[in-house]
Order: C-alpha cells, then sequence, then structure tokens
C-alpha cells in the first residue's frame, strides 16, 4: 500500500467528520427550531437528522480523498473539487426531497416550492463551504500522519547510521590496538621478558572483555568508562614505558555521571597516536572529571594530551546529542572541553 494511503486512515476521517458535522448540527439549530416553530419537536428531529446522511455523504469523498492522496496537485485539487460540487449537490437534493416529505401532502409542498427552491440554494452554498471543510480535515489529518511516519523513518534511520558509526569505530579501534598490543607482547617473548609479557597478556585480556561487555549505545557510569580507560591506558604503558604518562582524576559527585560507551577511547587513542608514539620525551595524558555543583545537571571533561580527528569530533559530538535527546528523566550528561575539541 503506498504510503500517502497508509497515512489517510479511516479512524482518522470517522473522527473528524462525525466531529465536524455535529458541530454544524449546532450552529444550525436555531435556525431548523425557527423552520419548524409550532410544529413540535419532531419536525427538529426530523430535519436535524439529515446530518448523519451528510457523515455518510462524507464517506464516498474521503474514499475519493485517499485514493488520489499521491496524485500530483494539479490532477488532485480538481478532481476534488468535483467530487465536493457533487456531493453537495446530492445532499442539496435528498433535502429538497427528505423537505417535500415531511410537508402534510403534495399541494402544501408546491405551494412551499418557491421558499424550498430558495433555501435549497442556500443550502448548497453552505454544503460547499461545509464539505470542502471536511476534505480539509481530511488533509489536516494527513498531514499529522505523514510527519508521524516521517518522524519515525527519520529517527530509525539516524539510529541505523548512528550503530554504522560505532561498528565502524570499533573495527578501526579493535585491529590497531591489537596488532600494536600483540607485536609488543611478540617482542617481549623473544627478549624473554616472560613477566612482562604475562602482565600484558592479563591486561589485555580484561580490557577486552570489559569493553565487550559494553553496550555502545547505552548510557554507563562515568567511572566505569574510566575505569575502561585506565585499563587501555596500562596496556599502551607496557608499550611505551616512561614515554607515556597517565594522570585520571575524576571528582566523587561527577564519577556518577552517565556517558555512551566507549565515548572516552577515540580521543585517548588519537592522543597516544598523535601525541606520545610521535614524541621522544614523556607525554601526559590528562583525564579530568568535575561537577560545578552537587546539583549541577552535566559535569566538565577535560581529556588533554593529543588531538582527535574531525570525524571523531562529529562521532562524540553525534553521540552526546543523541543521548541527550533521549536520555531517561533524572539522567545527566558529561560535556567534553579540550584542544581541537
Amino acid at each position: 500500500m503506498p504510503a500517502a494511503r497508509a497515512d489517510a486512515r479511516w479512524s482518522d476521517a470517522l473522527l473528524s467528520t462525525v466531529a465536524l458535522w455535529l458541530f454544524v448540527l449546532l450552529i444550525f439549530l436555531p435556525v431548523i427550531m425557527a423552520r419548524h416553530a409550532g410544529e413540535g419537536w419532531q419536525g427538529v428531529a426530523l430535519d436535524g437528522s439529515t446530518v448523519f446522511v451528510s457523515m455518510v455523504f462524507a464517506l464516498p469523498l474521503f474514499a475519493l480523498f485517499r485514493t488520489v492522496a499521491a496524485w500530483p496537485r494539479v490532477r488532485r485539487l480538481p478532481a476534488l473539487a468535483v467530487a465536493i460540487l457533487l456531493t453537495a449537490a446530492a445532499q442539496t437534493a435528498f433535502d429538497f426531497v427528505f423537505t417535500g416529505w415531511i410537508a402534510e401532502n403534495f399541494r402544501r409542498a408546491w405551494s412551499h416550492l418557491p421558499r424550498d427552491m430558495a433555501r435549497a440554494s442556500g443550502a448548497l452554498l453552505n454544503y460547499l463551504f461545509v464539505f470542502s471543510v471536511n476534505v480539509g480535515l481530511f488533509q489536516l489529518s494527513l498531514s499529522r500522519r505523514r510527519a508521524l511516519t516521517q518522524e519515525r523513518q527519520l529517527a530509525a534511520a539516524r539510529a541505523a547510521t548512528q550503530q554504522a558509526q560505532l561498528e565502524a569505530l570499533r573495527l578501526q579501534l579493535n585491529p590497531h590496538f591489537l596488532f600494536n598490543t600483540l607485536n609488543a607482547i611478540s617482542a617481549m617473548i623473544v627478549t624473554r621478558r616472560n613477566e612482562e609479557a604475562e602482565l600484558m597478556t592479563d591486561k589485555l585480556s580484561a580490557f577486552l572483555r570489559s569493553s565487550l561487555a559494553f553496550d555502545p549505545t547505552a548510557l554507563v557510569p562515568l567511572d566505569d568508562e574510566l575505569e575502561l580507560t585506565q585499563d587501555y591506558l596500562e596496556i599502551e604503558g607496557v608499550r611505551f614505558g616512561d614515554r607515556l604518562r597517565a594522570d585520571i582524576r575524576c571528582a566523587p559527585e561527577a564519577c556518577k555521571l552517565l556517558v555512551p560507551g566507549l565515548l572516552i577511547q577515540p580521543l585517548v587513542e588519537n592522543a597516544i597516536k598523535y601525541g606520545v608514539a610521535r614524541s621522544n620525551t614523556p607525554v601526559t595524558i590528562a583525564i579530568r572529571a568535575m561537577r560545578e555543583g552537587a546539583n549541577a545537571p552535566v559535569g566538565q571533561l577535560t581529556v588533554a594530551g593529543g588531538m582527535a580527528a574531525p570525524a571523531d569530533h562529529r562521532t562524540i559530538r553525534g553521540r552526546l546529542y543523541d543521548a541527550r535527546e533521549t536520555r531517561a528523566p533524572g539522567s545527566v550528561m558529561v560535556l567534553f572541553h579540550g584542544s581541537g575539541f
């Protein structure tokens, strides 16, 4: 089924049609009562009951509206205009016949024919207006449904894109990190530094276990994220020795704040890649997390010691934005500041 027809729902059409024609009945009720003054409530009820016939006439109008919803406007609008005119004419003809049936006899109906014709011409204009409003309500419901559908599709596409970025990030990080670490372990074994090789193997195993347990799409406490970062830096510390120094400090009130999993990892890896690996002197990677007041909704995290690539900037900003927009009530976010970020 085309998207336009799927968004034009019968339930919306019935609801808007019933509401519109009941409102019209309420507006014209004084006119109907004046028309049947002295005849009792039966005449008013019979005349007012034609509003339900109008609701029935509106249903084929919606069926046509639903059929042409996907047509170009240049074809769609004339088709709807003709349909509105025919529907209003049919409703007017029904009212004319029904009014004559209500009359006591044919002669009386004949004598009232000029008056009824004048009334019918006015009714035709009224019906043209109201049925046009009815179609307008159909269009409003369709537009609302289309907007909701587009929002859902956009959210799904955004989630798929974000997931693809996360998978690409993990594929980018893990092979590079594993290659260097395994090479370092191999070099230790060759040079008979068995204790260091065993220590580095244990740290690598613990880091991989922790990273695989993380859900990159979920929010995690900042102290868990920093603990994973500490494991990573300890492994790289065995590889780089005194050239890599890590200084991680997290204020107690900031450690409970929530961040997306594996958010700090690309910043730290790029700090090593562009800072430590290219330097012959010791480089300190300093990570600071703080919170301005116990009740502050956000914290500040500084990662210093290297530059992140622009692609990492965009990925991290996007994940922070998505987490801020979709977080559960009571959760908090952490803002990142640092050189190049």
